[in-house]
């Protein structure tokens, strides 16, 4: 197990070696993160570890694949889907082009239950997905788009409580063990790797989800974020977030209206 001062030296030492910044994360989530990581790949100390991340380019990438939190599910928090369906697309249709950036998009489920519900809401044909994540591994795994058919039937049920049209079934094609997304529904979906610590503004987005990402940062990183969220809108373009997230205290605060407190969704005003 590693102390506080030798997480501060290797984090020192993965943005030098690497330039990836975690310096500015949650250091109690992280200890617990890499002392899981340590314990599956039997390193004892600070020393190994830091030996194997800066030899072991598999290692490392494992290691960022573990550091990085990847937890979503298919229209995760129906509520949320309702209300983005009720107050912010109708918004968009007013828009020729629509552009949506899915931030912290992990395995591809959230992104994905957004372009189903784009279908639905006649705005597919014009909208254009950029779906982001700091994980090589999150991104490969969002671009297969095949998920365990294990947990199809909470999906489902989160599917009709959001306002569901069709048979959910429809949007995969499916074998007894997995279910794969359809093609069609990866068309207009750039996934590309961007860290939201190091990297400047992606692109202009009309939406922006960036939803259980932030709780894993301290507070001058959420900050730096929602900067880079705002600079990335345009005036009227909306922000959603997380429920245990928040706008409140970061800079940025006074540019946005609330559109939906209770599912934090945000539109740029100024």
């Amino acid at each position: 197990m590693i102390t506080l001062n030798e997480l501060d030296e290797l984090l020192f030492t993965i943005k030098k070696q690497f330039d990836y910044d975690f310096r500015d994360y949650s250091k109690a989530s992280m200890l617990r993160r890499i002392h899981r990581f340590m314990e599956i790949n039997n390193l004892d100390n600070a020393f190994d570890l830091n030996f194997e991340l800066v030899n072991n380019p598999t290692i490392f990438q494992n290691f960022i694949n573990e550091i990085v939190v990847n937890v979503s599910e298919f229209f995760r928090d129906p509520s949320f889907f309702k209300s983005l369906q009720e107050k912010v697309f109708p918004y968009l249709e007013s828009y020729p082009r629509i552009n949506i950036w899915s931030a912290g998009c992990s395995f591809g489920e959230e992104t994905y239950s957004l372009n189903i519900l784009l279908k639905e809401n006649k705005l597919f044909p014009k909208a254009r997905i950029y779906a982001t994540d700091i994980s090589n591994n999150a991104i490969k795994r969002s671009k297969n788009g095949i998920y365990n058919n294990t947990n199809f039937k909470e999906y489902t049920k989160n599917y009709f409580e959001c306002g569901g049209k069709e048979n959910l079934n429809d949007y995969f094609v499916s074998d007894e063990k997995h279910s794969m997304i359809h093609s069609e529904l990866k068309q207009n979906i750039l996934f590309s790797n961007h860290n939201l610590v190091a990297d400047s503004v992606f692109k202009e987005c009309q939406l922006i989800l960036c939803r259980n990402v932030l709780i894993y940062f301290n507070s001058n990183l959420q900050n730096k974020a929602l900067e880079l969220f705002y600079e990335s809108l345009p005036i009227h373009g909306f922000l959603a977030i997380g429920k245990k997230e928040s706008l409140r205290f970061s800079s940025v605060y006074e540019n946005f209206k609330e559109i939906d407190r209770e599912e934090k969704i945000y539109q740029k005003i100024k």
